[in-house]
């Protein structure tokens, strides 16, 4: 099942560049030049300059309609002819990520960011249960079946749901080896975001992880929960024999045993309809107004808010500092699981600050963030 999330973004002529697409292909852009540096941790970050008319008169990004004070990025050239607006290159230097264990026993989070292509980021989360083996498996395995997959399909929606099955079905195939029942019940959620040529987002997810994107300051959703709460999901176990319980705090349960309805594993599962099929969505960035993409566990979003998370997130300095915090956060509040966090900033990091809102440790966290 897929859904589309369509962003025109703010087109801009790059006239320059438009006039000699070739010349441009090999053109080496300067880095961020600002009249003003920002110091933050010890690193500065510039805004980007681009002699967009051809005029040698320098310009900002804040000339083609894009906020960028913070982050010193060279802008993808070739990219931003082919869309008609300036699109930043997103180091994964500049990607902040966090992960504490709360109060569990052990971490059976993971995390994942790389560059799969020269045009191609790749982004996960993986909250195991049962125990870490699933959450392992993906985290080493799924990478390199997106990678087969790219190989031979540009759809990055197909890419995704083929990549989620194949690797399904290899850790059911690893678990039988070792012949222990137990195994079989061992499961992990996984968020999976790709960026392909710094604008075309595209998020794979199945579980109860999450996605969001802060765009013009407000929470968008690039995922849903696959819990038994969901109607559609809820009538999909009932059709394939399963059922749904609740226990004892109103927790709802596919068999009394798993509170999703969409894994990684789980095999013990499957004929009660438990699935691995991601639900993706696509989106186009619009770096005058996405400020980050935000990948979360349930740790973090079981007890804080969507729009909590972007609004805590818009006030920090840099992405490192504002996983940390998100992090703290969920535990302060409450959570008692581990808290994973990806934060990936995108053209507007910084602008969009809600005024109103301030975080504060001593927050009443009765409200859950599940379904917000």
């Amino acid at each position: 099942m897929s859904r589309t999330l369509v962003g025109s973004g703010a087109r801009s002529p790059i006239r320059s560049a438009q006039r000699n697409t070739s010349t441009a292909r090999s053109v080496s852009l300067p880095m961020c030049l600002c009249a003003r540096p920002l110091t933050v941790s010890g690193v500065r970050w510039r805004s980007s300059r681009l002699d967009v008319d051809g005029s040698g008169r320098p310009a900002t990004w804040d000339s083609f309609g894009i906020w960028d004070n913070r982050i010193e990025e060279p802008i993808l050239l070739p990219p931003s002819i082919r869309y008609g607006t300036p699109i930043p290159h997103i180091s994964l230097s500049r990607v902040g990520s966090a992960s504490h264990i709360g109060r569990r026993r052990d971490n059976e989070d993971r995390l994942r960011t790389s560059a799969l292509t020269p045009d191609t980021q790749y982004f996960a989360l993986f909250d195991g249960h049962g125990g870490p083996h699933a959450a392992d498996f993906c985290h080493t395995h799924m990478e390199e079946h997106i990678r087969k997959c790219l190989s031979v399909e540009t759809d990055l929606e197909a890419v995704l749901s083929e990549a989620f099955l194949r690797v399904d079905a290899a850790l059911a195939a690893e678990l039988q080896i070792y012949g222990n029942a137990s195994l079989m019940t061992v499961g992990t959620t996984a968020t999976v975001a790709l960026l392909r040529d710094g604008i075309e987002l595209v998020v794979g997810s199945v579980g109860d992880s999450r996605a969001l994107l802060c765009r013009k300051g407000k929470a968008r959703k690039l995922s849903d929960d696959h819990t038994p709460e969901r109607k559609d999901e809820k009538q999909r176990i009932r059709r394939s024999g399963g059922f749904v319980t609740w226990n004892s705090v109103g927790q709802a349960n596919v068999n009394g045993r798993l509170a999703m309805t969409r894994s990684i594993g789980d095999f013990d599962l499957k004929k009660s309809g438990v699935i691995a099929q991601p639900e993706t969505t696509r989106t186009l960035l619009q770096h005058a107004h996405d400020s980050f993409l935000v990948l979360t566990t349930d740790g973090i979003n079981f007890i804080m808010t969507n729009q909590e998370i972007c609004d805590v997130i818009s006030q920090c300095h840099d992405p490192t500092e504002a996983a940390n915090i998100i992090a703290e956060l969920a535990l302060q509040y409450g959570s008692e699981d581990n808290s994973t966090i990806i934060v990936v900033p995108f053209g507007a990091w910084g602008k969009h600050q809600n005024s109103e809102f301030t975080y504060s440790m001593s927050r009443n966290f009765a409200s859950s963030g599940r379904w917000a």
